[in-house]
């Protein structure tokens, strides 16, 4: 007798390759920025929810970090107020801060939050300025070397993570927008603005610095191209692995749009996180393709000491 040709075997292969993956991940903390086109897509957003919930289900701990600049531009000019940016960052007057902390925790974050409860009672959001998650001091922008005031834009000084830990050792998925609380007491005390005390802050920067405080096995950038290129605009070869040294040796002449993505992965390689990885968000459940196939599909980053082998 012959044995019957099943043609749901290749689904089986597919499986015991992950299989690996699934045992070297289990356990983990994943840290995962959402941005680019999946904020933007209805479908990509949809895939997006569905991997963190299998990652959740597959015995992973993921959270997720976003920034929400499309769907704030769009507010902003839905209420007539200015999008102006300096040295590639939001100039953010008070007015604006307030529209940056509704859309972010009002709008992008209960949406996604909405996304991945469809899967059951999983998500929980919250803010930067959550259980003093994110503690930030003002941040100026350097242009032609001058010293630059861009009003209510953050740079992380400190990180607590107690809150999110709680929330994963409860099996939940955190959803975090990128708003820092501000390290200086004197200015949460302005009552002239509902800004005051909190500050807009880079979600590359954020969720880099939230891996590092975590611990995390990994960090995850969603991007809108394929991964790091080898020598753009000349080749569109992606870069599939390099260490935490020839990253910082290609930092100035990166794209500025890739600049806080690889410094992010930087800091986070050299501050405990095992390894970092930017992937093509545009790819329906790229994050499953980056972590449980041989091949990946994205660039990572991994500590200059690292001795992990293989594919990404």
């Amino acid at each position: 007798m012959t044995t019957r040709k099943h043609t749901a075997l290749p689904k089986a292969r597919t499986l015991i390759e992950a299989l690996p993956w699934l045992t070297r991940h289990h356990g983990k903390t994943v840290v995962i920025k959402f941005g680019g086109n999946a904020m933007v897509d209805e479908e990509l957003k949809r895939a997006f929810a569905q991997d963190v919930v299998f990652l959740r289900h597959a015995g992973l701990r993921p959270v997720v970090v976003h920034g929400g600049g499309p769907q704030i531009s769009a507010q902003l000019d839905r209420l007539g107020l200015e999008s102006e940016f300096k040295g590639g960052l939001r100039v953010t007057t008070p007015e604006a801060m307030n529209v940056v902390r509704m859309v972010l925790a009002g709008q992008v974050q209960r949406e996604l939050v909405g996304l991945l409860n469809e899967h059951g009672p999983l998500a929980v959001g919250m803010t930067g300025e959550d259980a003093h998650l994110m503690t930030a001091t003002k941040h100026y922008a350097d242009i032609d070397g001058e010293r630059v005031d861009i009003g209510r834009v953050g740079e992380i000084t400190a990180i607590d993570p107690g809150a999110v830990q709680a929330l994963l050792d409860d099996g939940r998925i955190p959803v975090i927008s990128s708003i820092a609380r501000s390290c200086d007491e004197e200015d949460g005390r302005d009552a002239s603005s509902g800004a005051s005390g909190v500050f807009n802050v880079n979600a590359d920067t954020a969720a880099a610095a939230l891996a590092a405080a975590l611990g995390a096995e990994t960090l995850m950038v969603l991007t809108d191209v394929e991964g790091l290129y080898e020598d753009w605009p000349n080749s569109d070869e992606v870069i599939s692995r390099l260490t935490a040294t020839q990253l910082e040796k290609l930092l100035p002449d990166l794209a500025s749009g890739m600049v806080p993505k690889m410094r992010g992965c930087l800091h986070a390689v050299r501050n405990g996180v095992h390894t970092a990885r930017v992937i093509d968000g545009r790819v329906q459940h790229s994050i499953l393709l980056e972590i449980f196939t041989d091949e990946g599909i994205g660039t990572m980053v991994v500590p200059d000491t690292n001795t992990i082998e293989g594919a990404t």
